[in-house]
């Protein structure tokens, strides 16, 4: 019986994340992976790591190497009829820094691959499934999408990365002002434990491509997000680069 009434419970909580998803604002573009109607704006979760996000599962994710890619490689297809030409250049082009800046090889599937990363362009956001999960797993790329380091931030989802201000000690480098969120979005700036998500030893990073910025999921205008070093304020949610930081964790992923 304290099994139906669980699964019921998060049956309810899960169809109230979806009510709530529908009713976005409009985004602008280099915004637009925040407003896609997944968990934290653009992340598809397996129900394993739903419990996890939600302390009832102890371990997924960043910690749990079940969702690292086997032999430091992640295959990948564009669907076809999405994208132009020079659009899927610019895709290529993102994923192949991967190699340049660590172990990890992002690269086009071949006829031999089964499981590898589906690439689609509906106008549906943007977003990705978090880590390696086995079969053929979709990425979606927007219109709107199609900037390196957004493309970028998206497989660093598929690689395996969570956002930076999820992480357990954001507390301690940034304030979320929680009365400027849009009701019903407050979720997405719940914390995961140091269970789910590490640091892979190194500090807070908000120069993190993976970090939100200051006013996402804003209802007034207002910062959603302050960061307690006032240097950084106008840092976070940065899209120029990937940060040191980044490519430390990528390599501590895949490399040590």
């Amino acid at each position: 019986a304290s099994n139906i009434v669980w699964t019921m419970k998060f049956l309810v909580l899960a169809l109230a994340i979806a009510a709530a998803c529908t009713a976005l604002p409009v985004a602008d573009d280099k915004n637009l992976w925040m407003y896609s109607g997944k968990v934290e704006g653009d992340m598809v979760l397996t129900p394993e790591q739903y419990l996890a996000k939600w302390g009832l599962l102890s371990r997924n994710g960043l910690v749990n190497t079940r969702y690292r890619w086997p032999n430091n490689e992640v295959p990948y297809a564009i669907v076809s009829g999405y994208f132009s030409q020079s659009q899927m250049n610019l895709i290529h082009e993102a994923v192949a820094e991967f190699a340049q800046i660590s172990c990890l090889t992002v690269r086009p599937k071949t006829a031999n691959d089964r499981h590898y990363v589906q690439v689609t362009g509906q106008n549906t956001g943007c977003y990705s499934s978090v880590g390696y999960l086995a079969g053929v797993q979709t990425l979606n790329l927007a219109q709107g999408c199609l900037y390196k380091r957004i493309i970028q931030h998206e497989f660093l989802h598929a690689i395996g990365f969570y956002h930076q201000q999820s992480t357990y000690d954001r507390d301690d480098y940034v304030t979320i002002q929680w009365n400027n969120i849009i009701p019903g979005m407050e979720y997405n700036f719940d914390k995961f434990s140091s269970s789910v998500v590490q640091n892979f030893g190194t500090t807070y990073d908000y120069e993190s491509v993976m970090h939100y910025d200051a006013y996402g999921f804003s209802k007034n205008g207002y910062r959603t997000i302050v960061t307690k070093d006032p240097a950084y304020q106008n840092i976070i949610g940065q899209r120029s680069k990937l940060s040191e930081k980044d490519i430390k964790k990528l390599n501590a992923m895949y490399c040590e």
